[in-house]
């Protein structure tokens, strides 16, 4: 058959098929009229990989353009590369993204944590950074049930495995437990990379007549319609798709790194591409289409691992340790010869056309013959969201149907330290090298991890945060609070938060109720950024996460990134020494408001609850973050600590007990032991809701520890900013005592908080 001859296939397009690519019957049908023709089956797949949820955000686009996403920092266009680029001054940029691998993870959970680590990885190396840093937040269901427990060992030992063989340090992260997660955990991976300004690369294809080489890994069956496919419908709904996981190699991967790196430095590479989601088809085509050209590729020519690959296999496989580079063929042979040192496959597979259409052939036969626009630009939903009477009832919480529990503060406390969502996670964070390359300062269980920028004076701030219980109840204020508190915990270690990523994990979006928690989670999160001033440089959507038709917790994840100038003014959240005075910034009493129990981790253990509606004062929250800043830079404050998931007794034991693993590295005058805490004055007289006092999770809060000489400047600085305070009392001791209600040995603490996820784990 002539080579300019497209074969047309008639075949049946019934539902399941279309649901198998993730196609409804009517976006087939507008498929067909734009085309004025049947699409044959490889052409049809590639609608389906390009057109899903992941690659196409059709139901998210048009509300993600309400995120800002500039400031007089950013050096790149949310959407239009791999990740976001920020100058950080000195001719240096910092490259970040965070990305889901939900579904993989819940079909196979150490390839599927593995591969998203990979994928993440190759997301930086394709703006031309060097990755120095992972971060990850994962989401699991109860301990109780032996499936999550199944999935949360696969996939933490998939991110330690993959991360510590290509020598990127993990520094921070989170793990969550809920029943709403059960059968779909969330595992969003964060990677973050060093470039230089001037070397900051593209996939934009800019000129026709480039090669289109493909480097790395041979291509195999494994995740076909994988993160695609997968991201696209709820697990249950194709079954059959359970083999779509990609399969990782991380040995691969790190000299496809070097190699790269090499490449681009030598001013090789005029345009590079991941290989991630829809393989081969979303690289080529996006890569393209950000230069508005086209592509021709010849699928013969991509080397295979499996004998008898289709076309179809071929374009559509999602097989990793894969980069797709746009070149001269004057620079044929010198990327030949670096590929060749490094051990690492380079084969030519096509072209840049100066038309903007796609052609794939099979040698001598032309498979696919399609305008790209159509294929790249997938249709875009506006829906109607609603919410139902159920979210409408959950938001009322009335403290008289909220009894005081029987025990008191003292095992309050030690119940909530002891509950993984709560207590330590060192036993996961020892199976990841956090101090490969040695920038690392602070490592994982902080606020944030702080890392030095090798040649310069100056350290970033590094954090991963997101709390779905608020957006369950308030989707619009579960927003500003997620992005809230990712700056408050980069600010409580010093740093200025320059910018955000983020990864949306929610429902259904069909559903009226999941698209209005979609809809005004990202309302909620553009004011928090415009207030705050930290745009949204780069992100991911993940939907359809739902299992026997319940959707998870709707639950934004926010990574953030902050500066600092002068690299060795940070602080950690453990409290250094005895003899310390502790305050609280964003507070003046005891007066707070009944909403400081909403989604609190006390009120769902003690009452099964998850109830009331989350209160933030933005301008508040502002003004805090920015004292916080100030008075660590003038070198006021010692410590500081975010107060957050079980409220100020939660947050002062953790400061208190936290020193004895300590997140610091590297600094001597740090000590090891546990540190006491004496209570003061405003403890004597605690209200008689001593639960929202002690266990409310009120915003804007952060606990500092200064000496004691230091307190008429804190307050004086606190007075021109505008931001309340109160005096806690003192460090020191062997005890933690809070009035005549807490009076408990620091050891004591410090046992149940770090057992109590191995005791979850061992049921």
């Amino acid at each position: 058959m002539s080579q300019n001859t497209l074969r047309i296939e008639r075949m049946a397009v019934t539902e399941k098929i279309l649901s198998s690519i993730a196609l409804s019957r009517s976006e087939y049908e507008l498929i067909v009229s734009m085309l004025d023709r049947d699409p044959n089956s490889v052409e049809l797949g590639m609608f389906g990989a390009l057109w899903s949820e992941h690659c196409g955000y059709k139901h998210s686009k048009l509300l993600l353009s309400a995120l800002p996403s500039r400031s007089h920092r950013t050096l790149s266009k949310s959407g239009s590369e791999n990740a976001g680029a920020v100058d950080i001054g000195d001719g240096l940029a910092i490259v970040f993204k965070v990305e889901s691998h939900n579904h993989p993870s819940a079909v196979e959970p150490f390839q599927g944590a593995a591969t998203g680590v990979g994928g993440i990885v190759r997301d930086i190396l394709a703006m031309g950074a060097r990755p120095i840093a992972l971060l990850n937040s994962l989401r699991f269901g109860r301990l109780e049930d032996a499936k999550t427990r199944h999935l949360f060992k696969g996939v933490v030992g998939g991110i330690s495995w993959y991360g510590n063989c290509i020598g990127v340090p993990d520094v921070g992260g989170e793990i969550c437990f809920h029943s709403s997660y059960n059968q779909n955990p969330l595992v969003n991976a964060m990677c973050v990379g060093l470039v230089e300004t001037s070397k900051i690369a593209t996939a934009a294809a800019n000129s026709s007549g480039h090669l289109v080489l493909l480097a790395g890994a041979e291509t195999g069956r494994d995740g076909i319609h994988g993160a695609s496919g997968l991201a696209s419908r709820s697990l249950e709904d194709n079954p059959e798709l359970l083999p779509t996981v990609q399969v990782g190699n991380p040995f691969l991967e790190k000299v496809l790194i070097e190699a790269c790196l090499e490449s681009l430095n030598e001013g090789l590479v005029p345009a590079i591409q991941d290989l991630g989601a829809a393989g081969l088809t979303s690289a080529a085509l996006e890569s393209a289409d950000r230069g508005d050209k086209g592509v021709t590729l010849d699928v013969a020519k991509v080397h295979r691992r499996e004998p008898g690959m289709t076309p179809y296999e071929v374009m559509l496989s999602e097989s990793q340790e894969r980069m797709l580079l746009m070149v001269s063929e004057d620079n044929l042979i010198r990327l030949s010869t670096i590929f060749k040192k490094w051990g690492i496959p380079l084969v030519e597979i096509g072209y840049i056309t100066e038309e903007p259409v796609v052609k794939v052939m099979d040698g001598e036969r032309l498979v696919v013959d399609l305008p790209l626009k159509i294929l790249t630009e997938s249709p875009k939903y506006r829906l109607k969201g609603k919410m139902t009477q159920d979210q409408i009832d959950r938001q009322k919480l009335n403290l008289a149907d909220v009894p005081l529990p029987n025990c008191g503060p003292d095992q309050v406390l030690l119940r909530l330290l002891g509950l993984p969502n709560i207590a330590s996670k060192h036993s996961v964070y020892r199976q990841y090298d956090h101090q490969v390359q040695t920038n690392t300062v602070i490592g994982p269980g902080g606020d944030a991890a702080v890392l030095r920028v090798k040649g310069t004076n100056k350290s970033i701030a590094l954090t991963i945060d997101g709390n779905a219980r608020y957006c369950y109840l308030d989707p619009y204020r579960g927003g500003e609070i997620a992005v809230a508190e990712t700056c408050r915990n980069l600010s409580s270690t010093g740093a200025i938060p320059l910018a955000l990523t983020d990864c949306l994990n929610f429902g259904n979006p069909e559903r009226p109720d999941v698209y209005y928690q979609l809809e005004w989670a990202i309302r909620g999160m553009a004011r928090a950024c415009r207030v705050l001033g930290v745009p949204v440089v780069s992100g991911n959507v993940s939907l359809y996460n739902e299992y026997q038709d319940r959707s998870i917790f709707p639950t934004p994840v926010m990574g953030g990134l902050g500066l600092l100038d002068e690299g060795d003014q940070y602080v950690s959240s453990s409290f250094p020494e005895e003899g310390l005075l502790v305050m609280l910034l964003g507070a003046s009493d005891w007066s707070y408001r009944p909403s400081g129990l909403a989604g609190s981790e006390y009120l769902e253990m003690f009452h099964d609850t998850v109830a009331g509606r989350p209160y933030i004062r933005l301008n508040l929250e502002k003004r805090v973050q920015d004292l916080c800043r100030q008075a660590i830079k003038k070198g006021l404050i010692y410590s500081a600590h975010d107060c957050s998931d079980g409220g100020l007794a939660t947050c002062l034991a953790e400061c208190c007990i936290s020193s004895k693993v300590s997140h610091v590295s590297g600094i001597s005058n740090r000590t090891k032991e546990l540190i006491g805490f004496r209570g003061g004055e405003l403890f004597s007289e605690l209200p008689r809701r001593w639960d929202l006092a002690l266990f409310g999770e009120a915003q804007s809060r952060i606990v500092v520890s200064l000496d004691p000489g230091n307190k008429g400047l804190l307050e004086a600085l606190a007075i021109d900013i505008g931001v309340p305070f109160m005096e806690l009392g003192f460090t020191g001791g062997p005890n933690f005592k809070i009035g005549s209600e807490v009076d408990l040995p620091v050891e004591e603490i410090y046992d149940s908080w770090s057992g109590g996820l191995e005791e979850a784990l061992a049921v």
